[in-house]
């Protein structure tokens, strides 16, 4: 599902909640990451981490530990940057050679209604305009769920490249449904802070793509090496 979003540099695993990863065991000093997580916790953590150590292994990369960085960002191999994802049920993990790309990231949710204290705290006013006539025009999607998902996935691609917090009120995210049946679109989030430095350029805005499917929605953003979208 996340797959088809992103470029073919980059290497995805997923897996479902039926699927052996979510038995996987622990390598050494993830154990501690979770040892007071619920078991519900503890297994959506094995199970992204075995995705992710796969996705290593298609890179050429042995598989290793993912532990914790600051602020609980991921630390990945040299060479490499990534991101993860888990919702109910479901895993992924998304992996490409630095190289290939300066960041991305990455998010799955429930096909469900954003809670409305939820979305008060995550919408612009600007975005709330765009929900109402998104909603208007296709009923079947949950485009509240689908903005907050595609801020997750703003943040997991702004963090790499900043190390500082991006508030939900820091980007302007644009949702555009592809035309056809298929449930499918793009993403443009308008950066309100100072963009990130990315090969000595900074960085206006991020771009990504989403999808619904079989009762979940994913997006994805990624962040080339070098963007048309500079200053």
């Amino acid at each position: 599902m996340i797959e088809e979003l992103l470029p073919e540099s980059v290497v995805t695993v997923e897996t479902r909640g039926d699927d052996q990863d979510w038995g996987a065991p622990l390598y050494p000093g993830e154990q501690e990451l979770v040892a007071r997580s619920v078991e519900k916790r503890r297994r959506e953590f094995a199970a992204v981490r075995s995705c992710a150590r796969r996705a290593m292994e298609k890179l050429g990369v042995p598989a290793q530990a993912v532990l914790r960085g600051e602020h609980g960002a991921p630390v990945w191999p040299a060479g490499l940057i990534g991101s993860m994802t888990h919702c109910e049920g479901y895993c992924a993990a998304s992996l490409v050679r630095a190289t290939d790309l300066a960041s991305l990231g990455i998010d799955a949710e429930p096909h469900e209604e954003l809670p409305d204290d939820v979305i008060v705290s995550v919408a612009l006013p600007t975005e709330n305009d765009r929900l109402r006539e998104l909603a208007r025009q296709d009923a079947s999607v949950h485009w509240d769920r689908l903005l907050f998902s595609a801020k997750e996935s703003v943040y997991k691609a702004w963090y790499p490249l900043t190390g500082k917090w991006l508030d939900f009120f820091e980007a302007d995210i644009e949702l555009f449904a592809d035309e056809g049946p298929a449930r499918s679109g793009g993403l443009r989030a308008e950066l309100l802070v100072p963009g990130p430095l990315v090969n000595g350029r900074h960085i206006r805005s991020f771009e990504g793509r989403w999808t619904v499917r079989g009762g979940l929605l994913a997006t994805a953003v990624t962040v080339p090496r070098t963007g048309a979208d500079a200053a």
